[in-house]
């Protein structure tokens, strides 16, 4: 099968597109991966795929972050659709949209679309219910990584037939453990739904608990940094992999204070496939594969006081710890990129016998 992996804004990051790309030419298909020039580290280089930068050539190349490299991504934007419609797959899986007001008009394919909704809420256009009606229509297969993705999709309108669940795989990694035993991870971009203030007030809350927060800041965190004072340390910017891992080993639990809203964390199945336990809000799918493996503790959403007793049961019960441990271990074990690409593939057959077409 030819298979067209889409991300033009390369959302996300790198890894989840190599990692899915290469899982799925191991297993005999042809893919390409069309993408755009990732600003703020390498790459990593195809393993039996092929990779196209045909989206923002020259805004992803003149500009990091600066706001004036929005006018001219909206002007490269039609230009790389109309790439990606000179494709002749079997297939087209788009992984995310740059800009769904003009993706609901100008995003053409001769060939079956599919979309992964990794963030079912469209936190940034949200209120345009119109224009995601029309997006979800185009496409013949609407891919959740939970059941409450599955049923937050079903809410806004996507037809039930229309949707599958493939669980987020995990990449896997051994950082040596070098943790003091009260460390608490907050990884990832600092954005305001991650709940950075309710991640203070729960190590406050947890004694001798340390906080270290890791990623580069999407939104001002001068306030966090007053409010925290010595209980954490921040290693901020977009980190290289040594950084990433040495996070990771110093880390004893990772915490999701997360505000309503996603369906599931890449960043929470890094710290599960680094074996480090998870303390979650239940919120969208958050909470599934921390349950199903039993690798730390999930508590209401919103609720710092019971994030905290679940944070000290964990802390100070150190066979508690080793299940969660476990249960982090059997997860990387079974949520594997292999498995996943074997879903997909079965989904995308769906669509190339003939199956599910309109």
């Amino acid at each position: 099968m030819r298979i067209v992996i889409a991300n033009p804004p390369g959302f996300g990051g790198p890894d989840y597109d190599h990692h899915l790309c290469s899982a799925l030419a191991a297993r005999g298909e042809d893919v390409e991966l069309v993408t755009t020039r990732f600003r703020f580290g390498q790459m990593p280089e195809p393993e039996g795929y092929r990779r196209s930068l045909v989206f923002y050539p020259l805004s992803a190349r003149l500009f990091g972050r600066s706001r004036l490299r929005v006018p001219l991504k909206v002007a490269e934007h039609p230009f790389g659709l109309a790439q990606l419609a000179l494709r002749h797959p079997d297939v087209v899986h788009v992984q995310w949209l740059s800009i769904p007001e003009v993706d609901r008009v100008l995003l053409r394919s001769r060939a079956p679309l599919v979309y992964t909704a990794h963030d079912n809420a469209q936190r940034r256009t949200s209120s345009k219910k119109g224009v995601w009606d029309a997006l979800y229509r185009r496409f013949q297969r609407v891919v959740a990584h939970s059941e409450s993705g599955r049923d937050a999709l079903a809410a806004q309108g996507v037809p039930l037939d229309k949707l599958r669940v493939i669980t987020h795989p995990i990449i896997r990694s051994d950082p040596p453990r070098t943790d003091d035993g009260r460390t608490l991870l907050c990884f990832g971009l600092i954005r305001p739904y991650k709940g950075i203030d309710d991640a203070i007030e729960v190590t406050r809350l947890v004694e001798g608990g340390r906080l270290l927060v890791a990623g580069d800041p999407m939104e001002p965190i001068e306030g966090y940094q007053r409010r925290a004072g010595d209980l954490a340390e921040w290693r901020l910017g977009y980190l290289p992999q040594s950084e990433v891992d040495r996070a990771y080993g110093d880390a004893t639990l990772a915490i999701f204070p997360y505000k309503p809203g996603l369906d599931q964390s890449g960043t929470l199945l890094r710290a599960l496939g680094a074996g480090v336990p998870a303390v979650a809000y239940d919120v969208g799918g958050l909470g599934e594969n921390v349950r199903r493996f039993g690798a730390g503790r999930v508590v209401p959403a919103g609720d710092v006081e019971a994030m905290a007793t679940a944070v000290r049961e964990l802390l100070d019960d150190p066979a508690a710890m080793a299940e969660a441990r476990a249960g982090a271990r059997r997860a990387r074990d079974t949520l594997t990129w292999d498995a996943s690409a074997r879903l997909h593939i079965e989904l995308y057959r769906e669509l190339v016998g003939g199956a599910g077409r309109g």
